[in-house]
């Protein structure tokens, strides 16, 4: 996607982050996707990148986009204090920031973005599978939720805007 002069500069950095890290933003509507395909017979990856794309220009979004990334390469670069080191490093499950950092991202378009990120994060279908591995080297801890949050977030909103829901954004 080119960089688009609506676009702020928060906006742009989160998006080129995602980037950075190996995250498309078709793969994330891929994810969207995953979640809606049952309950819209007509639905297009363009709807899904379409929803996508406006839950990134959310300021919200990108806040929590940039500090998730920060913090999973400090964490690769071992920058961290300990415990929170090793918290972040292995992605302890008791440690539960990162999901709280999503939890910023899904609560944007109501409290069906918790259910949908619940299940998609249970399922880790497509990129999450990937951002999981913890064979690659590489540092997830944030990236992983935050990507599933977005795509929790682009359903709600479609699931929104499929009931005519006039709270929405545009």
């Amino acid at each position: 996607m080119g960089k688009n002069l609506n676009q702020s500069e928060l906006e742009q950095k989160a998006r080129e982050l995602l980037q950075e890290r190996g995250v498309s933003l078709e793969e994330i509507a891929e994810l969207v996707y995953y979640l809606q395909s049952n309950y819209h017979e007509n639905l297009s990856m363009d709807d899904c990148l379409y929803n996508v794309d406006r839950v990134l220009e959310k300021r919200e979004v990108q806040n929590a986009i940039l500090t998730g990334i920060q913090l999973d390469k400090l964490a690769e670069k071992k920058l961290l204090e300990e415990p929170l080191q090793t918290a972040i490093e292995i992605d302890e499950s008791l440690y539960g920031v990162d999901e709280i950092i999503a939890f910023s991202i899904v609560n944007v378009y109501g409290s069906i973005g918790f259910t949908n990120y619940g299940y998609i994060d249970k399922q880790k279908p497509g990129v999450l599978k990937r951002l999981n591995d913890k064979s690659s080297g590489e540092c997830h801890t944030f990236l992983d939720d935050i990507v599933g949050a977005i795509a929790a977030a682009a359903s709600s909103r479609l699931a929104h805007s499929s009931a005519d829901d006039k709270l929405l954004d545009d």
